[in-house]
């Protein structure tokens, strides 16, 4: 076998050869200590030791069980399973079998003289996933002059496949292949591709596009809009744009805004940094000819993520956007990345090892998670990756994303990035590099054990088909870098164009088939929501973006612990109030400002006349607002917090003061859970204000909200009526659910649970009786 276990620290000091075990299968390589036999008449043996006789058999028996045992599994599946039962058992982490490799003894792969296209042979190929009938923008992808088309099926494809000018390699076919690679690759999933990079590389390819089945590049001709021979790319190209190495910091970047899109971020970004538009300060230069990896941009539907699919436009409405196709294509340095995808990538030979998709993630995040890991490796050869203005145009269907199919990548896409910025092997070839990666992120825990055995049988694979290895290069990241002189600084302003947001085109084209939609749009688009979340972040922050996102000019999230990957901002419960000045700040052209905690569910198209000039907060709704008595008062948290609301009030100036004095004599005080208020702009800085008098005390949310509303004005001004209607239950009734108590008729309802998606989708399929589309979202 060419991929074994690791062997024992003990063997390998010893100097033993490890013993072969099937498949590398972890513990196949025990030994089993055999009893020690004497050369004795065994008659007379039993006759004096009868009594041992009985003790001997089941000896026997036992070590028979246990060799039987061994031979009965020769693809080691029980003793796998034996092996962690045990490991599980003993409390200690199972330590990954590391793959022993032996690269220069894989065997050359021949292809069968029986077999389909034997003999043929080209340079260019187009590799796309197959699982419908052939489309028209396949048929005319199978005429793209000096390309040839190869469509790979999973077991989803139509029987009886067939396209004129392309080569379908069916599952039937694939298995044929020889390849090791296949065993690893689900049936079902588009990234049965590895197998069709296999079969391109073998039959001679030299560039490959990473294609899908709606991609139509314009003008049929891909020379047009990459760099397909780089060997006369110095001649044509001799430097590309670069972005600026100048911020060591700055690990990842959204080519988009380069070339005109600010608001539209790629699928695989951090969310954290979608808020980045503005344009580069200056660029660098690089030389052309290294950029092995190169990714188009698409107009039509550009390649987002569910997040901006679902928030940026109405749901029944197509996505078509433009880029800038006269922007210069720009490269990536050395210790900065950005997202690169499977349907509109250019791969050359020196980087095909790159092509290998993962099969342990979301498939969604698959070509992804393939993108950062190949850019990493990609240094280690000095190559880099560029960004080429559109090179296709993809047609929105209109279908949903699988948000849930992306959950993973969100949450650990930042890490990720972080991660391979940081790695560092000490291995002497590339393959040994790269396997090493597979390894150390599987140790991480991006993708699995199941992986890091793919990337070994994808490498030895592409050996025994004839790829040979690139040469590996001193890393950049590694060296002092050139200082950036003036005349090194290229300028280049990005263009903006028309683009959307939040469902709104920023041209003001509006759809008017969305009635309903555009109308709470209008109405709220510039208003801002700031929601605590109570629950878990890594499993709702971005749901309740989905679902509010639709109806507000953006939604911040809060919660007791902060996480930048989801964009989420610390603030205890507590004390939100404090942090809300820092938000008003932000958003200084908001027309007002919303707050809202997890437990709350807003019905949102039951405030259209909600008065935004206005205060709003529940101080009319029983059991949520509630005036308590100091004097007498034996709680003594009740009586802490009246000293703290009377020594802010006292130092407050006349205003405040004679606002809240006329609603709220000294001996009193007002609670209220302030799960649901509103803060219009022309009462922010007085917030501000409050939030300052207030300083180190430590005065609780449900006392601090009510008062500073009293101080800021008086009761009979708030508008009152927006939110009387509200359903308020302190606890839910035996037996009861938020389905029973929910109602479209409400302003809002309390109280809500939600922990995962499970629980948001109960949600969305309440509301969507009130507000239909948003059965888009599950």
């Amino acid at each position: 076998m060419l991929v074994q276990d690791r062997p024992s620290p003990h063997a390998a000091a010893a100097g033993q050869k490890p013993s072969a075990s099937p498949r590398g299968a972890p513990g196949a390589d025990r030994r089993h200590p055999r009893p020690f036999a004497k050369n004795l008449d065994f008659a007379t043996w039993a006759s004096e030791h009868s009594s041992k006789l009985l003790l001997l058999l089941v000896v026997v028996a036992s070590a028979a069980a246990v060799f039987l045992l061994r031979g009965a599994a020769p693809d080691a599946a029980a003793l796998l399973c034996l092996d962690r039962s045990a490991r599980a058992g003993s409390g200690a982490p199972a330590k990954l079998p590391y793959p022993d490799v032996a690269w220069s003894k894989v065997p050359p792969l021949a292809i069968a003289a029986g077999s389909p296209f034997a003999s043929f042979r080209a340079e260019r190929w187009i590799v796309v996933a197959v699982s419908s009938p052939p489309t028209a923008a396949l048929a005319a992808l199978a005429r793209v002059k000096g390309w040839q088309l190869l469509a790979v099926g999973d077991s989803r494809t139509p029987s009886g496949w067939e396209l004129k000018g392309a080569i379908f390699l069916s599952l039937e076919l694939q298995a044929q292949l020889g390849y090791r690679s296949v065993d690893f690759l689900p049936y079902g999933s588009h990234v049965r591709k590895t197998a069709g990079y296999l079969f391109a590389v073998q039959h001679g390819a030299k560039v490959i596009f990473d294609a899908d089945d709606r991609a139509e590049v314009p003008g049929n001709d891909l020379g047009k809009h990459f760099d397909v021979d780089l060997g006369s790319g110095v001649t044509n190209h001799p430097v590309l744009l670069q972005y600026s190495h100048a911020d060591p910091n700055r690990t990842v970047v959204n080519p988009y805004v380069h070339f005109g899109q600010r608001s539209v971020w790629p699928r695989g970004m951090p969310l954290d940094k979608v808020g980045e538009v503005g344009h580069e300060a200056f660029y660098t230069e690089v030389f052309s000819g290294r950029q092995f990896i190169q990714q188009g941009l698409s107009d039509g539907l550009p390649d987002v993520d569910a997040v901006f699919y679902f928030t940026r436009k109405p749901p029944t409405s197509a996505f078509d956007l433009r880029f800038d196709s006269e922007a210069p294509k720009v490269a990536l340095p050395q210790g900065m990345m950005a997202p690169v995808n499977s349907f509109n990538t250019l791969f050359q030979s020196p980087a095909f090892w790159g092509l290998m998709m993962p099969v342990s993630v979301s498939s969604m995040a698959a070509d992804v998670i393939r993108g950062y890991w190949s850019q990493r490796i990609l240094w280690e050869i000095g190559g880099y990756v560029a960004f080429y203005p559109p090179t296709i145009y993809r047609k929105d269907h209109i279908q949903s994303y699988p948000f849930a199919e992306e959950k993973d990548l969100h949450v650990n896409v930042g890490r990720l990035i972080k991660f391979l910025n940081e790695w560092r092997s000490n291995k002497r070839s590339l393959f040994e590099k790269i396997l090493d990666l597979s390894y150390a992120m599987a140790e991480e825990g991006f993708w699995t054990e199941q992986d890091v055995r793919l990337t070994a049988a994808w490498l030895q694979d592409l050996l025994a088909v004839g790829y040979r290895q690139p040469r590996l290069m001193s890393l950049e990241i590694d060296r002092q870098r050139a200082t950036i002189g003036e005349g090194d600084m290229k300028e280049f302003v990005p263009k903006k164009l028309p683009s959307v947001h939040l469902g709104v085109d920023e041209i003001g084209t509006v759809n008017y088939e969305i009635g309903n939609l555009i109308k709470w749009r209008k109405n709220f688009g510039n208003v801002v929501m700031i929601m605590h979340v109570s629950g878990p972040v890594d499993r709702t922050a971005l749901e309740w973006r989905l679902l509010y996102g639709r109806i507000f000019k953006t939604v911040i999230i809060l919660a007791d612990q902060s996480n930048a990957e989801l964009a989420v901002e610390r603030c205890t419960l507590s004390h939100a109030y404090k942090y809300l000045p820092k938000v008003f700040e932000r958003y200084g052209g908001a027309d007002g400002f919303i707050f809202l905690q997890d437990h709350m569910i807003l019905n949102y198209w039951n405030l259209l006349q909600a008065n935004k000039e206005k205060l709003w907060i529940t101080n009319k709704i029983a059991h949520s607002w509630i005036t308590v008595p100091l004097e007498s008062n034996k709680e003594e948290w009740f009586v802490k917090q009246g000293a703290m609301v009377k020594q802010v009030v006292g130092n407050s100036p006349v205003h405040f003061q004679t606002n809240y004095k006329e609603s709220m004599s000294e001996d009193k005080i007002a609670f209220c859970g302030s799960e649901l208020f509103y803060v219009p702009r022309r009462f922010v800085e007085d917030f501000g204000d409050l939030v300052s008098l207030v300083g180190d005390l430590d005065l609780h949310h449900k006392i601090a909200v009510p008062m500073f509303f009293l101080a800021m004005d008086s009761p009979q001004n708030f508008d009152s009526e927006a939110l009387a209607g509200t359903v308020f239950k302190t606890q839910l009734p035996a037996n009861a659910t938020f389905s029973t108590i929910y109602t479209t008729q409400a302003p809002a309802v309390f109280p809500v649970k939600v922990m995962n998606e499970i629980d948001f989708i109960k949600v969305i399929r309440l509301m969507s009786a009130g507000d239909p589309l948003l059965m888009e979202l599950v």
